[in-house]
């Protein structure tokens, strides 16, 4: 009996010692296999008057397709059409107040007196953001927003990224020699598609890991413009796409829809233009899912 009650003992203490210095449990999930973080996607909305409606149904793929949207950054009417979808994050109301729009919402009267030497001063666009954003400025915004102007004194790009949204816009969407330039301070500002016809860069700087932009064409009118003023706008409006469509390469995928033959104050086919994007978005999709899966980041 002593024998059995002594074994017993030392099975004890040689179980209590084996406890002691067994090693501790492994964890379920190794660090190494922790999920990264999902990719900050930002938008880069391009100018092209009212051929920038197309950007409406890019945004209305994406969100059906839910490939999320952290930033917008607009350039020129892009800048508004960002600033119609950033106000809530929702497509349906940033369509709903795009599909509203006339040409008179935003040129002032004497916009077509600019032939003879008149000037937009741009109130009317100032009033129609007023009226359809609910955000007065632009850090009360539901998905992050930027809007891109240019230094007309140094050619150097403005970000705004605070203040008020309908100053932003204003400044952004004024086209050099139709409307009256905007002044901030001591800084005079015309329309951002001078320097940053798509704004990749400016998404990048802003924090977005992968970019996609959206590249209006410029229009192609059925015949060659004869008069010295179509002449010249039209080569600065193809100068201006080409540009465009250069700083696009550096986006993670660049969505161009087919719109050419809109001219670019025909606010008479918002519902095409609408459709055109949509298209141009679902080619892009294999694109998008591929630039998502591999972080972006990888161009300069």
């Amino acid at each position: 009996m002593r024998e059995r009650v002594r074994n017993g003992l030392v099975l004890l203490a040689l179980g209590a010692g084996g406890c002691a210095s067994a090693p501790p449990p492994q964890a379920a999930f190794p660090a190494s296999s922790e999920v990264a973080p999902a990719p900050r996607v930002g938008l880069a909305l391009g100018g092209g008057g009212a051929r920038g409606f197309a950007e409406i149904g890019v945004l209305r793929v994406l969100e059906q397709e839910k490939i999320p949207i952290h930033l917008v950054v607009g350039t020129s009417v892009g800048s508004l059409v960002g600033a119609l979808y950033a106000d809530s994050g929702r497509v349906l109301d940033a369509e709903f107040h795009a599909l509203d729009v006339q040409e008179e919402d935003l040129f002032d009267v004497r916009a077509l007196a600019i032939f003879s030497g008149g000037f937009v001063k741009g109130e009317r666009l100032r009033r129609f953001v007023n009226a359809h954003v609910k955000a007065r400025n632009i850090e009360d915004m539901a998905v992050p927003y930027a809007a891109v102007a240019t230094d007309l004194r140094t050619g150097a790009p403005v970000v705004f990224s605070r203040g008020p949204v309908a100053e932003a816009v204003h400044a952004s969407c004024a086209i050099p020699g139709v409307f009256v330039p905007v002044q901030v301070g001591e800084v005079t500002l015309v329309d951002g598609g001078v320097v940053e016809p798509v704004p990749v860069a400016v998404a990048r700087r802003l924090g977005a890991d992968v970019v996609i932009a959206v590249a209006i064409p410029a229009a192609i009118p059925p015949t060659a413009p004869r008069s010295p003023l179509g002449i010249a706008y039209h080569a600065v409006a193809i100068m201006a796409a080409e540009i465009g469509r250069l700083k696009a390469r550096d986006a993670d995928v660049v969505i161009e829809p087919r719109v050419g033959d809109v001219a670019y104050n025909d606010f008479s086919q918002k519902k095409r233009l609408i459709e055109a994007g949509e298209d141009a978005a679902r080619a892009a999709l294999p694109a998008i899912r591929a630039a998502l899966a591999g972080r972006g980041g990888s161009r300069p």
